[in-house]
This record gives C-alpha cells, structure tokens and sequence, in this order.
C-alpha cells in the first residue's frame, strides 16, 4: 500500500473519529458550529434549498447511475465496482453504526455524522476517482465546491450542524478510497493469476 494513500486515510479515519468523540452523546452546538450556522444564515432559505439540492438521494442516485453505466460501456469495471460499493457502504457505516455510536442530536434526530452529506460526497469522490489522474485536479476542486455548499445549505436549513458534514465527508473519502484500493488489487490479483495449463489426452497404450 503506497505510504501517501495509507497516510490519507490514516488522517482522515483519525479525524472522523476524534470528531465524533467530541460531540458525543451531545444536543447542543460547538463553537465552530455556531460560527458557521451564523454564516449560513445570511442566506435566503430558496437559496439554502437550492444547494442542499445535490444530497437528494434522486440526484445523486441518477448520477451514480449514469457514471455506472458509463464505466460499464467503456469496460470500466473498477470504476463501475466503486460507484456501487462505495457509496453504498458509506452510507450503511454512517447510518447503521457510526450515528448509533457517537448518539449526537440535532433536535430529534441522530446527526453525526450526515448521511446526505456521506452520500453525496461519496458520489463526488467516485467521480473523481473515475476521471484520469493527470486531469483530477479540476473534478476534485468542482467536487469540494459542491461538497461545501451543499454542506452550508444543510446547516442554514436546521438539518445539521457544521461538525456534522465535515464528519460526513470525511467517512465518505475515507470509504470510497478504501474501496477503489480494495477493488485494484483484486483487479491485479486476478490479471496476474496465471491461466491453467490445458491438461494434455492420455496416450493411448
């Protein structure tokens, strides 16, 4: 495993754990939080409602499907393993375990971390990964774009606090690259698994 990769991911479980242990078992905002719920807020809410747009399960559902079967038409098959386990995958960790175990409260619901924002981010990373590594510098800033305002957009409508989607993004990253690594060397494995030798016809006596 390349040391830059286990760093990445090293970094970025760190982080998503050490911030769900400190809004654990919480109901209120940290000051981080207040500070962007007050930024936030200067937005109108049409405008709120327009970039929470991208974490509808419709969207990122249908641009999921349509990265897929791209991936399947150009005989992407890693690509195409990695938008359907990934972002799967994330969203069942933050939804079913992570949100159970750190029991962080937004009014009445579970919050840490969001699973909108797991979900989208996952799909963006997906993306990412799928465009040519020369060129993923421009997905990667369009994506982190997106990712932030979507993520001011669920803030500014009283959906989560700020901790809440950073914590959501960085399961997301951490799980897509996991699986995108996962499914290379099982790509690898199987391409240099040698092919079995054709047994030869007994001679006959």
């Amino acid at each position: 495993m390349p040391v830059a990769f286990a760093c990445t991911l090293v970094l970025l479980a760190t982080g998503f754990v050490a911030m769900g242990v400190v809004v654990a078992g919480g109901r209120t905002p940290t000051a981080v939080d207040s500070a962007v719920t007050t930024f936030a807020g200067r937005f109108d809410d049409d405008v709120l409602t327009a970039f929470v747009l991208p974490t509808e399960p419709p969207v990122w559902l249908t641009a999921l499907a349509l990265l897929t079967v791209g991936a399947l038409w150009r005989r992407r098959w890693d690509v195409a393993a990695t938008a359907l386990g990934a972002p799967a995958l994330a969203t069942a960790l933050a939804s079913w375990v992570a949100k159970p175990l750190f029991d962080r409260w937004y009014d009445d619901h579970l919050a840490y971390p969001s699973g909108h924002t797991t979900a989208l981010v996952a799909t963006l990373a997906v993306l990412v990964l799928a465009s040519p590594p020369a060129r993923r510098r421009g997905p990667a800033a369009a994506a982190a774009a997106v990712g932030a305002v979507a993520g001011i957009g669920l803030v500014g409508l009283g959906h989560h606090y700020a901790t809440d989607v950073v914590g959501g993004g960085a399961l997301a990253v951490a799980v897509t690259l996991a699986v995108a690594r996962l499914v290379q060397v099982a790509r690898t494995a199987t391409r240099a698994r040698p092919a079995p030798t054709p047994r030869r016809p007994a001679r006959e006596p």
